[in-house]
């Protein structure tokens, strides 16, 4: 009888491990387009950080590179984020590209350090929703990462993209030279890459996507289904945060 119980329970912790982790359904993703060489971002920073320890929300630094002339090279800029953010601008038809920007739930630009803005974001985005309108869950298994999307009744929008993000959960930045020289920044969820997954139109879906690749130059990652205007960036309809985000 002992022999059989301890066999259940271990059969039960099994399945219990290849189940996806029950986490909080976000209400947001905030983006912040930041720089190493800007002056007027690390309040912007201080604030993604406290972003990201908040269960409901998926915060995101995303370093651009158009401030290295000022005297110091980013040391985690990427042109394509670069390139996102001057998208989001179109998406919006503002053309308003500067840092610290955040972007929220795909639609909304902020000042990226004023926290009563980014809420108003926040809200004006869900429209009422405490979480956002997609459920996405995912699961780790066998070196894969199992990406399920689940259509909910007051969904409007079918048409979206999968995407993966590699994150560095923290970095911490010694400045030399330029606006910030001599000081020392922290970022949190550091994007390294943007990896296009597969096109959802609605319903129920499954992505697969190698391990190595979801965590590729960082130690965690994003999942992210955003819709899309015109081939850019749109409306963030769901997203989940990798294990030990």
């Amino acid at each position: 009888m002992v022999s059989q119980l301890k066999a259940t329970l271990a059969a039960l912790a099994f399945a219990a491990f290849l189940q996806p982790a029950l986490a909080e359904p976000p209400r947001a993703v905030v983006e912040l387009f930041t720089s190493q060489g800007c002056s007027s971002c690390p309040p912007a920073d201080e604030l993604l950080v406290e972003y990201s320890r908040q269960p409901d929300i998926v915060a995101l630094s995303l370093p651009v590179n158009y401030w290295d002339y000022l005297g110091w090279k980013d040391t985690l800029a990427h042109v394509a984020f670069t390139e996102r953010q001057k998208a989001y601008a179109h998406s919006r038809s503002d053309r308003q590209v500067f840092t610290p920007q955040m972007i929220v739930n795909g639609k909304k630009s902020s000042i990226g350090s004023d926290r009563a803005q980014v809420e108003k974001a926040i809200q004006l985005t869900t429209k009422g929703r405490k979480t956002l309108p997609v459920t996405v869950n995912i699961a780790e298994q066998n070196d894969t990462v199992t990406i399920t999307v689940e259509e909910t009744p007051d969904t409007t929008q079918r048409e979206a993209e999968i995407w993966i993000l590699p994150v560095l959960r923290s970095q911490t930045v010694p400045i030399e030279r330029g606006e910030n020289r001599g000081k020392t920044i922290t970022y949190a969820n550091v994007v390294r890459g943007l990896n296009r997954v597969g096109e959802w139109r609605g319903g129920s879906a499954r992505f697969e996507v190698p391990l190595d690749m979801a965590r590729k130059g960082g130690d965690a990652y994003v999942v992210l289904l955003q819709g899309t205007d015109a081939a850019r960036p749109g409306l963030i309809l769901g997203a989940a945060k990798g294990p030990g985000l």
